[in-house]
């Protein structure tokens, strides 16, 4: 099937960029029903071309002789919002279209004043929406289509009250679109409140992982996974290694750790202002760095095109983060590499991944790297104390103190 067989406009099929040839299998089911204006939950893996499958029948169905905001795509990161606007934004163009990036971290005047000269489609993450919602800057009475992308976060708690906020501002009459790579059976049953009579898609099995992704676990030492990883890139002539953190703490500090051994690297996390995100973004996509280490920031829906590894320094403590952060690679239909280093105390996390993917994921060993650590154990080394004597041995203490 090609694209013109999708119902789709010439213009908006003779913009697609040359590198797309054909609908992926998501585009070719989900886009004939965003046409038909049905409302949609959509579940597909990572790299599988959501985004056009969302988009190209959005941008056909907005007006372009109506200078007002119909179409809305939310997201939750400022990166993912930037990228999906650059990717909508030439084919926009073709349609006499305009398209305007919402978010926080960027100078809101610059903002206004795109959506003052007139757009129709906005790509926003919740917090910058919100505040201009409410302060009555944007008008939302012709949004007719909504979009959540990975509406699996959006639909958590560390969203779920501004989006509860913004749809109370939006027309109560639209079509509602959800698209992620996961979503667990509760947020499911959230989801299907805000839809309206939905169609459903389920591309691969839920949660699962891309088929041409390579993974690999060792088993290290907590201490020695900053050495593995030196060791790791040493060995292999990879030109792009993404490293996944939890903390943004422990993100700077092992990138500054990685520098001073001579890796061309950087840091990128969610305190860093938005200008030096996307300027340090910039310079990995264009390959002047060779290691980016960050936080789950980068975890979703971010595409970089040809990225040969994925390194796990440790597990998200959130099993579904696991399917999103090594789907960085391996991204349409290309092969990739997701390596994670895991130590004793990731067990738990651990288990939680294979259960939810429903792989093996077996550990491995390195030679050059023997694990010392003790698995950690259920009971506790000491025995128990009677917590009467405690209270005795502590009031002693503090009589002793009281009197010198």
């Amino acid at each position: 099937m090609t694209f013109n067989q999708l119902a789709l406009s010439e213009k908006l099929v003779a913009a697609l960029p040359g590198s797309i040839e054909q609908p992926t299998e998501i585009q070719r089911l989900a886009i004939p029903i965003v046409l038909a204006n049905h409302d949609l939950l959509a579940l597909a893996q990572t790299g599988s071309g959501k985004t056009l499958a969302f988009g190209l029948p959005l941008l056909q169905l907005v007006q372009p002789q109506y200078a007002q905001i119909q179409a809305l795509i939310i997201v939750p990161t400022r990166e993912l919002a930037t990228q999906i606007s650059d990717t909508l934004q030439p084919l926009a163009r073709a349609l006499e279209l305009d398209v305007v990036t919402l978010c926080g971290g960027v100078c809101e005047t610059t903002q206004l004043t795109n959506l003052a000269a007139g757009a129709q489609l906005i790509v926003a993450t919740p917090g910058r929406l919100l505040d201009l919602l409410q302060r009555k800057l944007i008008a939302s009475q012709a949004i007719a289509h909504l979009v959540f992308d990975e509406v699996d976060r959006l639909l958590e708690m560390g969203f779920w009250p501004d989006i509860q906020r913004i749809l109370a501002l939006l027309p109560s009459s639209r079509q509602t679109l959800m698209f992620s790579a996961t979503l667990s059976p509760k947020l499911e049953q959230i989801a299907d409140l805000l839809l309206d009579n939905p169609q459903r898609l389920q591309i691969h099995s839920a949660n699962s992982v891309v088929e041409n992704i390579q993974e690999q676990l060792y088993l290290v030492n907590k201490g020695s996974k900053a050495k593995v990883l030196q060791w790791l890139l040493q060995q292999n002539d990879w030109q792009q290694v993404l490293v996944f953190i939890s903390g943004r703490d422990s993100v700077d500090a092992f990138a500054k750790k990685m520098a001073k051994a001579g890796i061309e690297v950087a840091a990128l996390h969610g305190s860093k202002n938005q200008q030096e995100r996307q300027d340090t973004l910039n310079a990995f996509l264009a390959q002047k760095l060779r290691v980016l280490v960050t936080t789950d920031v980068l975890a979703r829906g971010i595409d970089i095109e040809s990225l040969p590894v994925v390194i796990n320094l440790d597990l998200p403590e959130n099993a579904p983060l696991y399917v999103h952060r090594v789907g960085r690679t391996a991204r349409a239909g290309k092969t990739g590499l997701a390596i994670s280093l895991v130590s004793h105390g990731e067990m738990d996390t651990l288990e939680a991944i294979r259960t939810l993917t429903a792989r093996e994921l077996p550990l491995s060993s390195l030679a050059l790297f023997p694990v010392t650590d003790k698995p950690a154990s259920a009971t506790s080394k000491r025995p128990p104390r009677d917590k009467k004597a405690n209270r005795r041995s502590v009031k002693r203490r503090n009589d002793r103190d009281s009197s010198r």
